[in-house]
C-alpha cells in the first residue's frame, strides 16, 4: 500500500472515531462507525494472503451486523420517545439492543468469536489498530450511554467476559490471539464500572492502551508472533527483555506496577456499591489472565540464562530503528507512585 493511501486511511480511522465521540444524533455517530469500519477494511486485507482477505471479511460481516442493529435500535428509541438524541436513550428494548451490538463490535463475550480469529490473520500492526483504537468508538458510545443501559447485563457480560478471557488464552502459544483474550479480558473490568464511575473507567481504559501498546510495539519492532520467540529475545536486547517482562506483569495486575491501579480502585468501587460478590468473582476469574501473563514472564525472563553459544541465539538482523516505544515502557513503570494524585 501507497503512503498516500495509507495515510488516507489512517486519517479516516481518526475521522470516523472524531465524528462518533461528538456526536449527539445516532445516525451521525452510526456514519462515524462506518467510516471506521470502512477505513480499516484495507489496512487489514492490503497483504494478499487468503488468512488476511478472510480476517477482513469477518471483520467487515461482523462491524457490519452491529451497526445495522444500532441503527434499528436507534430507530425504535426515536419512535417511542420522539427524539434521535444519543442520552436520551429510555425505551427498554432498545437499551439491551445497543448494548448488545456495541459488545459485539467490541469483541466483547459471547460474541468474542471473530476477534482472535481476525488477529490472527493480519499483521501486528493491524492487530494494535484493532486493539486499540478501534476499541474508541463503540466505547464512547458506551460512555454517553451508561446511565441508561441495564446494569445486569453489563455486570453479566463483564463476568463472561473476564472467564472467556483468561480460560481460552490458557491454551494460546500465538501472541495474537493471546493479546485478543487479554483484550476481551480488560474490556469485561472496564464494562463492570462504565456504569459507577466514569472516572475509573477512563483511567483503566487509558492504562489499557498504554500497555497493549507498548507491548505491541515491541513485538512489532523483534517480529516476535509466537510465545517461543519470547523466549529468545534476550539476545538481541537484554534490557528490552527486562522491560518487556514487567510489562507482562503490568498487564496481568500484580500489584507494584500501574495494571493493578485499575483492578484496585474497580475492586473498591464494587465493594462500596455493595456489590461484593460481583467483585469477588471477578477477582476470582482475573486469575486465569494472571496465569498465562506469568507463563510469558516466565518465558520471556527464566528459562533460558544468558549465553554467548550459537545454539541459544536466534539468527536475526537487529533492528536498525530506534527504539520509540522505550520511553513508554519506562513510564509505565514509574506510574504507580503517582496514584495519590489521582482525582477519583
Amino acid at each position: 500500500m501507497s503512503p498516500i493511501i495509507s495515510s488516507i486511511m489512517i486519517s479516516n480511522l481518526a475521522l470516523g472515531m472524531v465524528i462518533t465521540a461528538s456526536s449527539y444524533h445516532w445516525l451521525l455517530a452510526w456514519m462515524g462507525l462506518e467510516l471506521n469500519t470502512l477505513a480499516i477494511l484495507p489496512i487489514l486485507a492490503k497483504h494478499h494472503h487468503p488468512r488476511a482477505t478472510e480476517a477482513a471479511t469477518k471483520y467487515f460481516i461482523i462491524q457490519a451486523t452491529a451497526s445495522l442493529i444500532i441503527m434499528f435500535s436507534s430507530a425504535i428509541n426515536a419512535w417511542s420517545t420522539g427524539t434521535w438524541d444519543i442520552t436520551q436513550l429510555s425505551t427498554y428494548p432498545a437499551t439491551t439492543t445497543i448494548l448488545l451490538a456495541l459488545a459485539m463490535k467490541l469483541g466483547l463475550a459471547p460474541m468474542h468469536l471473530w476477534l482472535p480469529e481476525v488477529m490472527q490473520g493480519t499483521n501486528m500492526s493491524s492487530a494494535l489498530i484493532i486493539t486499540t483504537w478501534q476499541k474508541l468508538p463503540p466505547l464512547t458510545l458506551l460512555y454517553l450511554t451508561s446511565n441508561q443501559l441495564p446494569f445486569m447485563i453489563m455486570a453479566s457480560l463483564a463476568i463472561i467476559s473476564v472467564l472467556i478471557g483468561g480460560w481460552s488464552g490458557l491454551n494460546q502459544t500465538q501472541m495474537r490471539k493471546i493479546m485478543a483474550f487479554s483484550s476481551i479480558a480488560h474490556l469485561g473490568w472496564m464494562l463492570v464500572i462504565l456504569s459507577l464511575s466514569q472516572k475509573i473507567f477512563i483511567l483503566a481504559l487509558t492504562i489499557y492502551i498504554l500497555m497493549t501498546a507498548s507491548i505491541f510495539l515491541i513485538l512489532i519492532s523483534f517480529s516476535l508472533k509466537t510465545a517461543k520467540d519470547l523466549g529468545q529475545m534476550w539476545s538481541t536486547s537484554p534490557t528490552i527483555t527486562t522491560n518487556t517482562m514487567f510489562i507482562l506483569m503490568s498487564l496481568g495486575g500484580l500489584p507494584p506496577l500501574i495494571g493493578f491501579l485499575p483492578k484496585w480502585l474497580i475492586l473498591k468501587e464494587l465493594t462500596i456499591n455493595y456489590l461484593t460478590p460481583l467483585a469477588t468473582a471477578l477477582a476470582l476469574l482475573s486469575l486465569l489472565s494472571l496465569m498465562f501473563y506469568i507463563r510469558l514472564t516466565y518465558i520471556t525472563s527464566l528459562t533460558l540464562a544468558p549465553s554467548t553459544t550459537n545454539t541459544m541465539i536466534k539468527w536475526r538482523f537487529k533492528p536498525t530503528n530506534p527504539p520509540a516505544f522505550l520511553p513508554l515502557t519506562s513510564t509505565l513503570l514509574l506510574l504507580l507512585p503517582m496514584a495519590p494524585l489521582l482525582p477519583i
